[in-house]
Formats: structure tokens, sequence, C-alpha cells
């Protein structure tokens, strides 16, 4: 789980966060929009993704920001969810999700027109949920070997099945 740090709106001198979590196995995302970037908000981003996710979550790895400090940890623990912290100036070991934002600037941000919605955060969190129905369900993923995280969630989750039996 990462934060994309938006651009501020022009004029208003706010700043968006865009709030990411990414699963290591299907790299199935999920994705929202919001003004504040605090632990109660990535508290309530944590729940977002629990509903939103078709699996159980086990691990959770974050940088060291403030948004993920104590309140945020001991409620993913409480969740029994094991928060761990990849070392302090270490992006690169948050790898997946940072390479997804990247993603995101490359091509969702050059699609939409900023300007026109970050006013309105509901309509900004409608074309990110756009976007990320397109990148589960459409996007091939070199990394997946050219399927889409849902055909990877298939495929592993009948790997699963066949091995239990």
């Amino acid at each position: 789980m990462d934060v994309k740090f938006l651009e501020r709106i022009p004029g208003t001198g706010k700043r968006l966060y865009q709030f990411t979590a990414i699963d290591d196995c299907t790299r199935i995302r999920v994705l929202k929009i919001y003004d504040r970037c605090n632990q109660r908000t990535a508290i309530r981003f944590l729940n977002e993704v629990r509903k939103r996710l078709p699996f159980r979550i086990l691990v959770l790895q974050t940088d060291n920001g403030g948004e993920f400090q104590s309140r945020f940890h001991w409620h993913a623990e409480s969740l029994d969810i094991r928060h761990v912290y990849i070392r302090p100036a270490s992006p690169h070991l948050n790898g997946k999700v940072e390479r997804s934002h990247r993603i995101d600037a490359q091509v969702f941000y050059q699609m939409i027109d900023q300007n026109s919605i970050s006013d309105d955060i509901y309509l900004f969190n409608d074309k990110l949920r756009e976007w990320e129905d397109y990148n589960h369900h459409h996007r091939l993923h070199g990394a997946l070997q050219g399927r889409t995280p849902y055909e990877r969630l298939i495929e592993k989750s009948r790997a699963d099945v066949s091995q239990g039996s």
C-alpha cells in the first residue's frame, strides 16, 4: 500500500492523494482519491480495500509515512492483518506499487483532464474506478505473462482448488 501525491488543484492550493493497494500475486489494485493524507484516511482506505478485494489480506506492506504509523498499524493488526514496514528510504522495496503509480501517471493521468474533475472528488473517484476496472479486466500485464489481473486470479484460484482435492 502506498500514496501517490497528486498535483495541487489550480486556484485552490489544495492537494489530492491517490491511495493504492496492490496484491503481490495477481496485481489486482484498489485505488481511491482522498483530500487528506493522514492515519484516519489510511484506516478508511484499508477498510475499503478489505471490502473490495475478492480474497483475505494476510500481510500488508507500507513505507514509513506518517499515514501508516501507530493507529493505522494497530488497526491492521486488530483485523488479523500483519503490517510490515519497508526499510526507510527504500521505495524499491515497494516496487510493485511504485511501478503501478508510474503507469497511472503515464496513462490514466494523461488521458483525463484533471483540471475539469479535480474539484469534484466523487467524479475523480468514478473515473479512477473506470481505470481500475480496465486495468483488472482488459489491460495485459507483462509481469503476468500477458494476462490480466483477473485472469491471474482465476488461474491461481483453480490451482488452489485442484491442489486441495
